[in-house]
């Protein structure tokens, strides 16, 4: 009975409510209405993992396999809302759900052993200490769960970069020239890893950390990030 009003309590104090509509959550939901989650751009990248508009987008840039997306991002929609809680509002949460519930979608769909290791894209280190968490990674924890892979930070960033906003593709290539390195004691050789971000653009930021990977001696890379636009 205690405990039930301990609750009750903290609920008044500090409500539960959804990340996207703002009504509150049941005790099962986390971060997301069941509502919310039922209406998330989901898309269809796993169906065709190694043939879709994302592969077509990065080839020629990095020899990876997979591309694959939670979500479709649109400006103004859903996936854009979620992201903007990533970067700026403190929800590392919300990544880790996010990551389990698309892990699900891989395992319904036979990718529980496709992978060795889990691999987020680094943020600098000043800019992770600002945030104090990298969504990339807890996406990457949160797919950990479904697939039962384990997640090593096997990347470093090296550099800031400039904006990419106003670059072309071969531009935001180029910006990212020497920006990562494998990180010390990452063992990487001979391994299939899944290389995780939040969104996907162009591709650049994801391909210049996958091509660091497969110089390192990575047998492949599949690439998946939350959301990614046309």
């Amino acid at each position: 009975m205690r405990l039930f009003f301990v609750k009750d309590f903290l609920d008044l104090v500090f409500p539960r409510n959804c990340l996207l509509c703002g009504s509150s959550l049941f005790d099962h939901e986390n971060n997301l209405c069941s509502v919310c989650k039922g209406t998330l751009p989901v898309t269809s990248y796993h169906l065709r993992a190694a043939d879709n508009d994302l592969c077509d987008k990065v080839m020629g840039l990095s020899n990876v396999g997979m591309v694959m997306a939670y979500l479709k991002f649109t400006k103004g929609g859903n996936s854009q809302k979620l992201l903007h809680q990533l970067k700026y509002r403190n929800k590392p949460q919300l990544a880790r759900e996010l990551g389990s519930l698309y892990g699900k979608i891989l395992c319904e769909n036979g990718f529980s052993n496709q992978w060795d290791v889990i691999i987020p894209v680094p943020l600098h280190p000043l800019k992770q200490s600002r945030r104090g968490y990298n969504q990339s990674e807890e996406f990457g924890l949160g797919l950990t769960e479904e697939l039962s892979v384990k997640l090593i930070n096997g990347l470093t960033r090296v550099k800031f970069t400039e904006t990419q906003t106003q670059k072309s593709r071969l531009q935001r290539m180029d910006n990212m020239d020497d920006v990562f390195q494998i990180a010390p004691y990452a063992l990487v050789a001979n391994k299939s890893v899944l290389l995780v971000d939040d969104v996907m653009t162009t591709g650049a930021t994801l391909c210049a950390c996958a091509n660091v990977l497969l110089a390192n001696g990575a047998k492949n890379v599949d690439l998946v990030t939350i959301a990614a636009g046309g």
